[in-house]
């Protein structure tokens, strides 16, 4: 098992989970039984950091809803002492997009609640969701430098943020990672790893392989449930097949010659680019939890790593989601 290691000392395998997809946005809710299963599986192959959020919840058949936390924290309770946890804070889905909550009493409340569905008493890794532009980073650092105190959770960390609200924050509380999005047709966050190098900052990459789409698993004219949030994503329209025809193929060249898939060429592009990139991919499926975890074995030197950056730069690829707006 390869560990890495996020700031200052959250070791943490080389790959993690996200968790999301058993619950939310990838279809109907997976069985609770099959979704335990496929976790406590994945602590068998060697992940150790696993991710969810409060906010991940979906709607079971029998109309009850599915909470994230709920099935993450009685699937990992057995292993609490072996894994650590990420949950994340400050964001409420509503018709279709996002609803940004920062103020204090709001994370406080929070963190109960996450800390209960969990079945735990500290959450290893808590992030801000999203940045809330109604409250200052200053103000939410130093909450979460008060729950640290409290021993409610031992590091902190922001998705999807951008230079200046980190540095603001890390000042206050220092921040462990950040949680962006990260993939071959998404690179625009790459512009802050000189920063994060800086200030001794990890980068754990969502969406590692374009929400599936980089795995090469699947075909033009794909269809999916109305639920599943890549029924509406640019990259798997039609003409998308045909406008990443030359990303794929690079993909499936690369994955010949490493005696590898798709997937994990994708993967290992970033773990090898950075030692303090750790992707956490999404499956329901034991064989592809397996697959994506075996990428952080396969070898990239820095001049392969460069060379695909070339080719990324060069290769005209299609729209890729980029996430639900803001609701203002």
């Amino acid at each position: 098992m390869q560990e890495r290691v996020l700031g200052k000392d959250l070791e943490v395998s080389a790959v993690g989970l996200g968790c999301m997809g058993f619950t939310h946005a990838y279809g109907p809710v997976m069985d609770e039984t099959e979704a335990a299963r496929a976790i406590a599986e994945a602590v068998d192959i060697g992940y150790t950091f696993f991710d969810t959020a409060e906010c991940y919840v979906g709607n079971r058949a029998d109309g009850t809803l599915a909470h994230n936390e709920d099935l993450v924290g009685k699937a990992l309770k057995p292993y609490r002492n072996r894994i650590k946890i990420a949950t994340k804070c400050g964001v409420q889905h509503a018709d279709g997009g996002l609803l940004t909550d920062a103020r204090p009493e709001t994370i406080r409340k929070a963190i109960d609640g996450s800390l209960k569905r969990l079945q735990t008493d500290h959450i290893d890794l808590y992030y801000l969701h999203r940045i809330d532009p109604k409250v200052e980073p200053e103000e939410v650092a130093g909450v979460m430098s008060d729950l640290m105190k409290e021993g409610k959770i031992l590091h902190w960390g922001i998705s999807e943020t951008d230079e200046e609200y980190l540095r603001r924050a890390h000042a206050i509380c220092p921040v462990t990672c950040v949680q962006n999005r990260l993939s071959m047709m998404a690179r625009w966050h790459e512009e802050l790893f000189p920063v994060l190098e800086e200030l001794n900052v990890g980068f754990v990459a969502f969406s590692p392989l374009a929400n599936g789409f980089l795995s090469d698993a699947f075909k033009k004219g794909e269809k999916f449930e109305a639920t599943d949030y890549r029924s509406f994503m640019p990259q798997y329209k039609e003409e998308s097949y045909d406008e990443n025809r030359e990303l794929l193929e690079l993909l499936r060249k690369l994955a010949s010659e490493k005696h590898a898939t798709p997937a994990q060429i994708s993967l290992a592009w970033m773990i090898n680019k950075k030692p303090y990139i750790v992707p956490i991919p999404g499956s329901r499926k034991i064989e592809r939890i397996r697959e994506n975890f075996e990428a952080a074995n396969i070898v990239l030197t820095t001049g392969e790593v460069a060379e695909i950056d070339r080719q990324l730069d060069r290769i005209p690829t299609s729209g890729v989601f980029g996430g639900s707006a803001i609701k203002k």
